[in-house]
């Protein structure tokens, strides 16, 4: 089993988590309150959208703490795969 090691990436994540939670509360609240459909379904889509993201960003961590692992923290080729991890991150971010 594989946590997210990273301080800063496990805030994001759970900065990123909150939002979508605070989103949802806000859906439930539109339904309660009769709020239009196709008003609720745009911000449901706004919610998967958070989600996505959020699982984007957890996938890309965890290839940079498995690369970090293999090749070593100082690796020279770790710098360099830097640039390739954020395009991963971007591709995978319009995957839908």
């Amino acid at each position: 089993m594989v946590n997210i090691e990273d301080t800063a990436s496990r805030q994001d994540l759970l900065n990123r988590l909150k939002r979508a939670e605070g989103q949802l509360r806000g859906i439930q609240r539109m339904i309660e309150e009769g709020q239009a459909c196709l008003d609720v379904a745009s911000q449901m889509a706004a919610v998967r959208k958070a989600l996505d993201s959020a699982y984007v960003r957890m996938t890309v961590c965890y290839m940079q703490q498995e690369l970090t692992s293999q090749l070593g923290q100082s690796s020279p080729q770790l710098s360099q795969l830097a640039p390739m991890l954020e395009d991963v991150q971007t591709l995978l971010g319009k995957v839908r």
